[in-house]
């Protein structure tokens, strides 16, 4: 072979060992972005937040007690209700939306003809991009008085349980009527995402159940759901992880209170973090913001526990 030849066949393995230095260097690069970019949001809420945590504790009871209208006055007093609010309400909507959400996603994956399970994808698609503010629209002004008499109804025959002790409360601006909403916004993640899964279960899973003379049902139960469980559950999270952020929404049509209340029919008993911090930040001056970013703070460092949690969940699925 001549040295021409041998050149030829050398500078290709030479330009593919480039290639695949740069792109590995690319890769660890965005990696590292995302660790950057949470430490900096972090960092961003730990700097604000410090005239909270270091500074005059007087004048931070004063202002928690202006936002409060002296109901609290100190941080934890104030912000502990806010957080029993976020967790009830996304805990409510995840209760609702989760198992029709998978079973909109069986059915769109292994029932629905091809044409309407394409129909319905592009449905679900489109939920999951309509605005937050537009749900917010549709549960203040349709939801809220259409939902009434049947909350009326739950008060007057469940009312025995504590959950549902009425009277119902009219306008049902109430806890039950947002995680209605908060549903309904995160339906189309848990939907979409578990869908896909339920997609990918292997052909040969699926067809040696059914050879095996399982009916469909049962090759659901033993192929496709045990395949996708780690997948669902990280679905599921993303969905709380929206519902625990979620604003426009739950401040439109909430009737906000700071109690610990598990009184979901009645009005102005619960408030949540994200929607207490939108309502507050307009008039709040330099102490109010810090005050408030503290709150943000800690919802900050509840969803990081959140999605561990979840991430340890999926990994012993995994495992």
């Amino acid at each position: 072979m001549s040295s021409q030849d041998k050149t030829a066949v050398t500078m290709p393995a030479a330009s593919g060992k480039t290639a695949d230095k740069v792109f590995r260097w690319i890769a660890y690069a965005c990696g590292i972005l995302i660790l950057v970019v949470l430490a900096a949001v972090f960092l961003f809420l730990l700097f604000r937040a410090w005239p909270l945590i270091g500074g005059d504790q007087a004048a931070n009871s004063k202002t928690i007690s202006d936002f409060t209208g002296g109901k609290a006055t100190n941080f934890w007093a104030y912000v502990g209700p806010l957080l029993f609010g976020t967790v009830l309400v996304s805990a409510l909507s995840l209760l609702i939306s989760f198992f029709a959400s998978i079973g909109i996603a069986l059915f769109i994956s292994h029932y629905a003809p091809k044409k309407l399970a394409t129909a319905l994808s592009y449905v679900v698609d489109l939920l999951a991009a309509i605005p937050s503010v537009i749900y917010g629209l549709w549960g203040g002004l349709i939801l809220v008085p259409a939902i009434y008499p049947f909350w009326n109804w739950v008060a007057t025959y469940l009312g025995w349980i504590p959950l549902f002790n009425g009277p119902a409360a009219n306008p049902s601006r109430t806890v039950a009527t947002v995680a209605v909403v908060l549903a309904v916004m995160i339906l189309p993640i848990i939907t979409s995402l578990s869908r896909d899964i339920f997609l990918q279960t292997p052909r040969l899973q699926e067809e040696a159940a059914l050879a095996l003379g399982a009916t469909k049902w049962e090759m659901i139960k033993l192929a496709v759901i045990p395949f996708g469980k780690s997948g669902v559950v990280s679905a599921s999270m993303l969905g709380l992880g929206r519902a625990l952020g979620e604003t426009m929404a739950v401040l439109m049509i909430l009737s906000p209170g700071l109690t610990y209340s598990f009184k979901l029919l009645q009005a102005s008993q619960n408030q949540t973090i994200a929607a207490n911090i939108a309502a507050q930040y307009p008039e709040a001056n330099d102490l109010g913001v810090s005050v408030l970013i503290g709150t943000g703070l800690v919802l900050f460092l509840i969803t990081f526990v959140v999605n561990y949690v979840a991430r340890r969940i999926t990994e012993k699925k995994v495992a």
